[in-house]
């Protein structure tokens, strides 16, 4: 039976979609790719095959799973199977300094960065890069882990003697320092684009950090076990560079994604992180009476993708 496929490392991140294909009754599998073998020469079974896979996988414990999961892909790949979010989609979320390459390339101006590798090596950088303030962060990270503000190179050396000593150096080695862009509030933009099209965009408070994974189980303070409202939903957002990411993603073969994008003092916008295995925030849909949830386009989209690859008309009907 042709079905979805959906592939990743994270179970509590798939709950939603899993209600949300029930809702639709949409038949669908998962590949949970935290470990496991690949016979290379064997036949994909038929369906549509979304791919999950996060940047962040190392933290759970999944060290190798994005490994796996691009040979998957290549291999589906190879069998002219239908991948929304496709092998290079899974490069880019492992890699900023990929992303920044892409966007550039797309027209999209993205902070001035330079990556490093070795801690002298980081901190003369740093040194050359400026007076600060600045970003520092991983290239490969995911949830906002390891994203800092440093007011100097000073700061620099104390948060990379705290991330050695507490196991958070990057996965790749490679930490980037970049341009801190000062907004007039504590804010960030982040966009979600489902089928390539535009869904809506979520204000998200940086005041706190930069930990801005959206997903409810995300969301909870460990602490009080509460959800602090740090997510809103702009139903309204538009701005040229949409049209700019549009393109981005269809040149990049990327069908759902969350883009983040900052403007500065003077309204200029810089894009800085691409999240391929994007989250949704239940709450703050339902405060803005979404007409639409993320995880339900997501399902209506895949839906769609299946329903196409049996050459048939999509069945699911639209919101």
């Amino acid at each position: 039976m042709s079905r979805i496929y959906v592939l990743h490392e994270n179970s509590t991140w798939v709950e939603p979609l899993r209600e949300a294909f029930g809702e639709l009754g949409l038949p669908y599998a998962e590949w949970h790719l935290d470990q496991g073998t690949l016979a290379f020469d064997s036949t994909p079974p038929q369906g549509v095959f979304y791919n999950r896979m996060s940047a962040s996988a190392h933290t759970r414990g999944h060290r190798f799973a994005p490994e796996l999961a691009h040979g998957v892909l290549n291999w589906l790949e190879l069998y002219d199977r239908r991948v929304v979010n496709s092998s290079r989609a899974l490069y880019l979320e492992v890699s900023k300094l990929a992303q920044y390459a892409a966007l550039t390339r797309a027209g999209i101006r993205t902070p001035r960065t330079v990556a490093a590798v070795g801690r002298d090596n980081v901190l003369a950088a740093a040194r050359d890069f400026g007076p600060g303030p600045y970003i520092l962060k991983p290239n490969r990270g995911g949830k906002g882990l390891g994203v800092h503000l440093a007011p100097g190179v000073e700061a620099v050396a104390e948060l990379l003697e705290r991330a050695d000593a507490a196991g958070e150096a990057p996965i790749d080695g490679i930490w980037l320092i970049q341009d801190y862009i000062r907004p007039p509030a504590p804010y960030i933009t982040r966009c979600e684009f489902v089928g390539g099209r535009f869904l809506y965009a979520v204000r998200v408070d940086t005041s706190d950090g930069f930990e801005l994974c959206p997903a409810d189980a995300c969301a909870i303070d460990p602490d009080t076990g509460e959800a602090p409202k740090k997510f809103t939903v702009l139903r309204d957002f538009a701005h040229p560079v949409l049209d700019l990411y549009g393109a981005f993603l269809k040149e990049n073969r990327i069908g759902i994604a969350g883009i983040e994008l900052i403007a500065d003092e003077t309204g200029e916008v810089f894009t800085y992180d691409v999240n391929v295995n994007t989250n949704y925030n239940a709450e703050a849909e339902a405060d803005a009476a979404v007409p639409l949830t993320g995880m339900r386009a997501v399902a209506r989209f895949l839906g769609e993708e299946l329903a196409r690859s049996q050459g048939l008309t999509p069945a699911v009907a639209a919101e």
